[in-house]
């Protein structure tokens, strides 16, 4: 597996905000708690361990085990979930939703960089245990960004109405899609492997949360990973005071509309993730996640007839607190809250609003976690390495978009210069020496003299597009070779990782898939990795 790097940056699939917390922005250090260099999880652990008890730990390793109960855990997966009793064990998490078949590639890569995180601190802290965890959001309602992956090019689709929680949905229907699957996967070793794999999670688990459960422990037992869905009674009852904080003093509501503003004064090119209400906690019952609203001195769930006085409704909570279910707000906290974590590890998106929560969690006492943007991938086939190699294609030329790479390329690969760069430059120090005579006789037709650069300068714009489309015609056989197979390598013009099914890989490279991935990809270097297999 040969790699190369290229910076963030030099994408152009990444956010300014993001950019600038990897390039250390001192505008940004507001906003976060530690940058996850390997030498700040010292500090990190020593502020973690106080604040998370015993008693948490129990708690949170008996609900593992029952989760566990009907698994089929590696030895090491087993190890780890037994360490969490230790107060020298932490986790490092990353989260994602229950995407069918897992969704798009970068599913395997949040969790490889967790697991390679937690070697990597391992290799540095022996002292201490660390334990990759893959938090499942059971908890979503979003259905329809979930109910899909897709395959060579096809979408394939889970149809059926759905409510409440996707953790509980069932599985029933799913049998159609793997039918339809098949029918693309072809017979080969690994093509079996796939299809079982489908089967074994969706046709034989009664639930959503359950056959996800099954797959990623499938993928990942062997490295040790942890999965947990945290809808769940006793998680919930340590989640309570905060809960509780929520109901009644709007602390979220103020605290992130405080950084919201702060973020917009750092940067107007930075865009707000997330916008906080009043209270961010929905209601969950059967086929209801609803959210939670405070109306004329009452608590209510909208769309029901559910209401409460505030007595009632803490005391519901005591009674009933796996009914309340935090919102993308509070989700982070309660996180942080259950689990020994010291690294949240997310896509670009997840940690902008990551960076929304630091006033939050100050306001509440609990330790912020370091921030690490996960491993980001493409994949090239030997055959696809050789292709760009005999194009004359860089990993800087394949990540343009698509006017700006045929412009590149054309103009590399043209028998003539149709860059007007030099021609521009000697027009506008002509129209200098205009503009100095203008000053000298009469200062009113500097505007004269402006207006006719201008049309000048556009005359050969146009002219060198003009050019340039007549040489794309000429050259319109290699052109269509460069297009291609960025098309194959930027599905939709789209990152891989944010498009391809990981099945697509497996058909072709089989277990060394993840296997090589594990090996090679490096969570703490941030920069984007071009492989090839």
């Amino acid at each position: 597996m040969q790699q190369d790097y290229l910076p963030f940056k030099e994408t152009g699939y990444f956010s300014k905000l993001i950019c600038d917390y990897l390039n250390h922005n001192s505008d940004l250090k507001a906003f976060y708690n530690r940058f996850p260099d390997i030498d700040n999880f010292a500090e990190q652990i020593e502020e973690k361990k106080p604040s998370f008890a015993a008693r948490s730990r129990i708690v949170l390793t008996n609900v593992l085990s029952r989760q566990y109960k009907h698994l089929q855990a590696s030895e090491l997966t087993a190890q780890n979930i037994e360490s969490l009793n230790s107060e020298n064990t932490f986790t490092v998490t990353t989260g994602h939703q229950l995407n069918l078949f897992t969704g798009p590639l970068y599913f395997l890569y949040k969790i490889v960089s967790a697991i390679n995180l937690s070697k990597a601190l391992k290799a540095q802290y022996p002292d201490y245990n660390f334990v990759p965890v893959y938090w499942m959001a059971t908890e979503d309602h979003d259905f329809d960004e979930i109910n899909y992956f897709n395959f060579k090019g096809k979408k394939f689709q889970w149809n059926r109405k759905a409510s409440g929680a996707v953790g509980e949905l069932s599985t029933s229907g799913l049998d159609e899609v793997l039918e339809l699957f098949s029918q693309d996967l072809g017979v080969s070793n690994n093509a079996k492997v796939v299809k079982r794999l489908f089967e074994n999670a969706y046709l034989k688990h009664d639930n959503l949360a359950a056959a996800t459960r099954f797959l990623a422990n499938e993928l990942f037992k062997d490295y040790g990973l942890v999965i947990i869905d945290a809808n769940n009674r006793d998680l919930k009852r340590l989640f309570i005071p905060y809960i509780e904080e929520e109901l009644g003093s709007q602390t979220s509501f103020n605290a992130v509309n405080e950084t919201n503003k702060k973020l917009i004064d750092v940067s107007d090119d930075y865009s707000i993730q997330v916008n906080p209400r009043e209270i961010n906690l929905f209601y969950l019952d059967k086929n209801l996640r609803e959210r939670i609203v405070h109306d004329d001195g009452m608590y209510k769930v909208l769309n029901t007839n559910l209401k409460w006085s505030k007595s009632e409704m803490l005391k519901h909570l005591n009674e009933a607190p796996e009914r309340f279910s935090p919102n993308v707000i509070m989700r982070p906290l309660y996180q942080e809250i259950i689990l020994p974590n010291l690294c949240y590890i997310g896509g670009g998106g997840e940690l902008a609003y990551w960076m929304q929560l630091k006033q939050y969690f100050d306001a509440v006492d609990v330790p912020f976690p370091l921030l690490l943007l996960r491993n980001s991938v493409l994949i090239k086939t030997e055959k696809q390495a050789k292709k760009l190699q005999k194009l004359n294609i860089s990993n800087q030329d394949i990540f343009l978009k698509r006017d700006a790479f045929i412009n590149r390329k054309v103009r590399q690969i043209s028998n003539i210069d149709i860059d007007f760069s030099t021609q521009k430059q000697n027009l506008q120090k002509q129209f200098e020496d205009l503009f100095k005579l203008a000053e000298q006789t009469d200062k009113s037709f500097i505007g004269a003299v402006k207006a006719q650069e201008q049309k000048q300068l556009k005359g050969l714009e146009k002219l060198e597009k003009r050019l340039l489309q007549a040489q794309k015609k000429k050259l319109s056989d290699e052109v269509s070779r460069m297009t291609d197979i960025q098309n194959e390598l930027f599905p939709n013009g789209n990152l891989q990782e944010r498009t391809t099914n990981f099945s697509e890989f497996y058909l072709e490279y089989g277990d060394s898939l993840i296997q090589n991935l594990v090996e090679h990809l490096k969570p703490l270097h941030q920069e984007f990795s071009i492989v090839t297999q």
